[in-house]
């Protein structure tokens, strides 16, 4: 019995042989995500993409834009998320120690102000009502100006969509931060104190 909440499937084909290829490249194994996803290979075809092109976005601080992305899949409780974007920050050089809090960054000391205004942004605009302030909008824009403020909140969209859709599936992490040796990330407990 699968985990998902949709069965994946078998991924087939010419698109398929290269996904599997890359991911197996990338991760060392074939997302579970991936294989539901199969069932409407447009669906996975289109997000990958348009994942990409986000990806590709630079007027946001790479640093940045990863704790807002882990702070917003934090917030939605995406698993998957976490894990890939904590595994990313592994392969793309940046600090993992502090990655590795993003999950607990309200009782971390390891943020510098900017980086928490950042974080609560992201969760902000995950709560339903969206509940992002004048006030946050104004001290962002005033500190990365608006074309960094415009991407920044494109990506924490882009991420509270792929995240709420992997939860709905059931898409969990899948430890690829434990495959290149990273310890795993801070949790929040019930109480606020931290746990490894």
């Amino acid at each position: 019995m699968t985990s998902t909440r949709v069965p994946p499937t078998e991924i087939t084909g010419v698109y398929g042989a290269l996904l599997k290829a890359f991911s197996r490249r990338m991760f060392g194994q074939v997302p579970e995500g991936a294989a539901v996803m199969w069932h409407q290979p447009a669906v996975l075809k289109d997000s990958m993409a348009f994942g990409r092109k986000v990806d590709s976005w630079n007027r946001l601080d790479p640093t940045l834009a990863t704790y807002a992305a882990m702070a917003a899949a934090g917030a939605i409780g995406c698993s998957f998320c976490l894990d890939l974007h904590y595994f990313l920050t592994h392969h793309r050089g940046l600090d993992e120690a502090k990655a590795r809090e993003v999950p607990r960054w309200r009782e971390s000391t390891v943020f510098s102000p900017l980086e928490r205004r950042v974080m609560e942004y992201a969760e902000a605009m995950c709560r339903t009502p969206v509940a992002v302030t004048d006030e946050m909008s104004a001290d962002l824009l005033a500190q990365l100006g608006a074309p960094a403020l415009v991407e920044l909140t494109a990506r924490i969209a882009f991420m509270n969509s792929s995240a709420r859709g992997n939860v709905a599936l059931g898409i969990r992490s899948q430890e690829f931060s434990a495959s290149c040796g990273l310890p795993p990330l801070a949790e929040r407990s019930a109480d606020g104190v931290a746990t490894a």
